[in-house]
C-alpha cells in the first residue's frame, strides 16, 4: 500500500467557497485548494503554499478543521491501459483559511486547471472529489468561536 499525506485549506467568504478544478489522469473534479506534502514540510505550511499555487492567493490559516484518512482501492487507480496500481492510503489535513491578498488564476502545469468561488448551496450540484464532502461536514461542525466571527464580518 501507498501513503500520501495532503493538506488542503477550506476558504470561504460572502457565502462562497474556493475551490479548484483536479484533472489528472483521465479523472477530474472540484476539490479544496491542497495537495501532498513535500518531505519535510510541515502540514501547515504545505496548504499556506498549495493555496498559492492552485489559485494564486496568498492566504493564512484560522484553525485545523479536522484530519481525515482514506482508502483507495487498487482498482480506482487504475491508469488507462495500464494494470492497476498499489491500494493508497491518502489522510487528509483540513484547514479553515481566509485570502490575504494575490488574485484568483489557475494553476499552471499542475494537475488543477481551474480555480473558482462557489455559492456554498451551489457545493451539493457539482461534481467533487470526496474531499470536498468531508470538509463541508467539518466546516459546519466547527465550534463557533468570536475569533472566527470577526473574520466573517470583514
Amino acid at each position: 500500500m501507498r501513503f500520501r499525506v495532503g493538506a488542503y485549506g477550506v476558504i470561504v467568504r460572502d457565502k462562497q467557497i474556493l475551490l479548484a478544478h483536479w484533472n489528472s489522469r483521465g479523472r477530474s473534479g472540484w476539490t479544496l485548494p491542497g495537495g501532498g506534502i513535500e518531505p519535510g514540510e510541515d502540514p501547515y505550511d504545505a496548504a499556506l503554499r498549495e493555496i498559492t499555487e492552485e489559485t494564486g492567493y496568498v492566504a493564512e490559516i484560522d484553525s485545523l478543521l479536522g484530519v481525515d484518512s482514506i482508502i483507495v482501492n487498487a482498482h480506482n487507480r487504475r491508469r488507462k491501459g495500464r494494470p492497476a496500481e498499489a491500494p493508497l492510503q491518502n489522510v487528509r489535513v483540513v484547514y479553515q483559511a481566509h485570502v490575504v491578498g494575490g488574485e484568483l488564476r489557475a494553476e499552471e502545469d499542475g494537475t488543477t486547471d481551474e480555480a473558482r468561488w462557489f455559492d456554498l448551496s451551489e457545493v451539493k450540484t457539482l461534481r467533487t472529489v470526496s474531499l470536498v464532502g468531508v470538509a463541508m461536514r467539518l466546516y459546519y461542525e466547527r465550534p463557533r468561536t468570536g475569533h472566527l466571527d470577526n473574520l466573517k464580518k470583514k
